[in-house]
This record gives structure tokens, C-alpha cells and sequence, in this order.
């Protein structure tokens, strides 16, 4: 049965995976994207009409609601994964109240204005499936990721809320922890802040991981699938580590 799903940040690194999974596999994708251009010309080969890609700023609850509307009042909203988010480098005493208002406003509420946004029409078709992008910062503590952490703990919870509130309502809520994943985001941090050492500092990130490598944005995408399918119907209110046993094996 092809599916309609919401993808938020669709359009680049591990939401393009996602997307493309499910695109792949014959969904119809409604990518909320800010950057539209990049996205339209990633996903350039994707002409039969199965994606939807859409301006939207997930932190504008007004301009959030309206879209969700728009798309639920011709299409059935089977899956909302929220993989928009922004990363931060910093300590409590380096993190300015401007980046913790831009990391709470898109980490955070912009999960809520998505899941606030997409429930009420979950629960008039009879159920769907939420997964939320957390991390392994929601659950052990990380160097210089004070702001970041404290969004994707948010995430982790919000998750479980969600999970027990309309459980009722066949409405599943699941999120993934992924440690490092090699992105392009990963390539442009190691080239801005290590120029010339872009591959030691690689190898030095990737080792940080137990298994000894960082994740493949596809291995993200294929456990998001697995979540969202019939398959897994029995889940619900639970976080995936996706971390190369970061979390165990370093404790």
C-alpha cells in the first residue's frame, strides 16, 4: 500500500535518505523544506509526481498548520518524520541567547508545531506513524554540545509523550538516536574549522564510534522505513540508538 508521508528537512543528508526510501519504494513524500532550490535539483530525477517539495519554515506554527491543512484535506497523512533540525557547538557559558533561541525554535518547537499540526488528522483517519530525528546527546553528555543536547533531550521526551497520548488512537511515536553520520554538513565542519586535516580529524570523529566508523545517512533511512512499516506495527514509545555502540560500549 503506497503511503503519504511528511518529511521535514527533506532535502539534504540524512532527510534525503529518508525521502529517497521512501520515494523508492513507492510512497508519495511531502518534503517541508526551506531550502527548495537544493532540494528540487537533488531530487531532480524524480519526476512521476510522488514528490511534493514545500516551503516551510518549521518554527512558524501559523505557516506549519496551514500546510499540514492543506495536505491532509486531500491526502490521508500516514507517516510524519521530523528530521529538521540545526546543530550547535558550544558550552553553557559560550552558547548566546540568540543561538538558543534559533536551536529551541527549530529543534524543539518545531517538532511540536509538526506533531500539534499532523495529530488531529491521525486521529480522524484512525491512526499513523511519527518518527522524531533525537540523538545519542539525549542520552549521555557530549563536549561543547550544551544547546544541542538539551533539544534533542527535549525531542527524546516529547516522543514518549506522544507515544502514551494517543496510543488509544493507533497513533505510534518512535525516534532515532544516531551518533555521527557522514553528511555533507559533517565534510563542510571538518573543512571550515581543520582545513588541511579534514582526513585526520575524520578518522579521529569516526573512531569515536565503537564499531569504527561513522553511520551511513542510509542506514538512518533504512531503520526510519522499518519503523514506519506494518512491520513494526508493535512499536511504539521507544528510542532507536543508531550509534555503532557509542552509548553502551563507551560507558
Amino acid at each position: 500500500m503506497s503511503k503519504n508521508v511528511i518529511i521535514t528537512g527533506g532535502g539534504s543528508g540524512i532527510g534525503a535518505a529518508i525521502t529517497r526510501v521512501f520515494l523508492d519504494n513507492g510512497h508519495t513524500v511531502f518534503m517541508l523544506e526551506r531550502n527548495t532550490d537544493g532540494a528540487a535539483e537533488a531530487f531532480a530525477k524524480y519526476n512521476d509526481g510522488k514528490l511534493r517539495i514545500i516551503s516551510c519554515d518549521v518554527s512558524d506554527q501559523s505557516q506549519v498548520i496551514k500546510l499540514i491543512d492543506d495536505i491532509a484535506a486531500s491526502n490521508t497523512i500516514h507517516i510524519l518524520i521530523n528530521n529538521a533540525g540545526v546543530s550547535h557547538i558550544g558550552t553553557v557559558e559560550t552558547t548566546t541567547e540568540t543561538e538558543m533561541d534559533k536551536l529551541f525554535a527549530v529543534n524543539i518547537k518545531g517538532v511540536y508545531n509538526c506533531i500539534h499540526a499532523t495529530v488531529p488528522h491521525m486521529k480522524k483517519s484512525g491512526g499513523g506513524v511519527i518518527i522524531n530525528m533525537a540523538s545519542i546527546a539525549s542520552h549521555v553528555g557530549i563536549a561543547d554540545r550544551f544547546a544541542y543536547s538539551m533539544t534533542k533531550g527535549a525531542v527524546l521526551t516529547m516522543t514518549y509523550s506522544v507515544a502514551k497520548d494517543y496510543v488509544a488512537h493507533g497513533i505510534r511515536c518512535n525516534s532515532i538516536s544516531p551518533a555521527r553520520v557522514h553528511t555533507p554538513f559533517v565534510d563542510g565542519f571538518l573543512a571550515k574549522n581543520y582545513p588541511g586535516k579534514e582526513k585526520e580529524m575524520y578518522d579521529t570523529l569516526s573512531k569515536t564510534q565503537p564499531i569504527g566508523r561513522m553511520a551511513k545517512p542510509e542506514e538512518v533511512a533504512n531503520l526510519a522505513y522499518f519503523l514506519c512499516s506494518d512491520e513494526a506495527s508493535f512499536t511504539t514509545g521507544t528510542d532507536y540508538p543508531l550509534d555503532g555502540g557509542f552509548i553502551k560500549l563507551n560507558s
